[in-house]
């Protein structure tokens, strides 16, 4: 968590840029809306705010797992560092992927899906609720096997310090090898679109390696439309970070049974039980 403190300047700094080049190009209209980023700003605060509690409760989890590990791994070695690091971005792969699979936990990234902008500040716009709904869960395998839990939330941090800078429409692209194997502006500008083809794709962290692997790759082609495929019309940020919780206690409470009730929380989001709404696969295999 320290680490990701450390480097609240460099946020403040690099968004300053991004506007100020913007507003220069006279382009600011079309990538930043001072509400819009008030409210990013706003969601980061708050992000750093609940992770004071809430990473003690991930930190624990990790420990008391820590304590069952089957393998003695060796700090000091590096090939330690590189497994680590693959482990974590293979584990965050999984976790963006059911986040955005399953509604629980959609219902805590939809947060940082929420802004109709792609900028640095788009990327301050973190959930309140994630850590505390569970999120951790996809990473309580690496203390099993050996690794250790500082290490652990280490790797986490370092994975979100990279995530920060691919947010932006200011760089195009990089080689092709670069590319093929890193998550980049490109890839993941397609990821925060709300177009059917961009749904639910390019759920890489670090690298991108995954989504070729496992079938959720798209490439960048025409320039995304961000933000939701219903979008928020508030700024209010209680009402960015509650209101996908707000709906599907709605929805569970109205479930005509007890199956579209579990499917209202642990199915995909869009899902509802007479059709009135779509899924993203529903809609994208409309539209094949």
């Amino acid at each position: 968590m320290d680490v990701i403190l450390y480097a609240i300047p460099i946020f403040i700094i690099t968004l300053l840029i991004e506007v100020l080049y913007y507003r220069h190009l006279g382009k600011h209209q079309d990538h930043y809306d001072p509400k819009d980023t008030a409210s990013s700003l706003t969601m980061g605060i708050g992000n750093v705010l609940t992770g004071l509690v809430s990473k003690f409760l991930v930190f624990g989890a990790l420990v008391f797992v820590y304590k069952f590990r089957i393998f003695e791994l060796d700090r000091t070695w590096v090939g330690y560092w590189i497994l680590i690091f693959f482990a974590d971005d293979f584990s965050y792969y999984w976790f963006h992927r059911s986040s955005h699979k399953i509604r629980y936990f959609w219902a805590s990234h939809v947060v940082h899906h929420s802004s109709q902008f792609y900028n640095l500040g788009t990327a301050l716009r973190q959930t309140w609720t994630g850590n505390l709904s569970g999120s951790f869960v996809f990473y309580l395998w690496m203390p099993w096997v050996g690794f250790h839990p500082v290490d652990v939330i280490l790797m986490q941090a370092i994975s979100l310090l990279y995530q920060y800078w691919i947010h932006t429409e200011l760089i195009v692209k990089f080689p092709p090898l670069v590319e093929w194997f890193f998550n980049t502006p490109s890839h993941h500008r397609v990821h925060h679109g709300s177009d059917v083809k961009y749904l639910d794709k390019n759920h890489g962290g670090i690298l991108i390696i995954w989504d070729r692997i496992f079938g959720t790759f798209q490439l960048e082609e025409e320039r995304p439309n961000y933000g939701l495929v219903h979008n928020l019309t508030s700024y209010n940020p209680f009402v960015i970070a509650f209101h996908e919780w707000r709906d599907l206690f709605r929805d569970v409470r109205k479930a005509p049974s007890l199956k579209a009730a579990f499917l209202y929380v642990f199915g995909p989001p869009g899902w509802s039980h007479d059709g009135s709404r779509k899924t993203a696969r529903q809609m994208q295999e409309k539209e094949e």
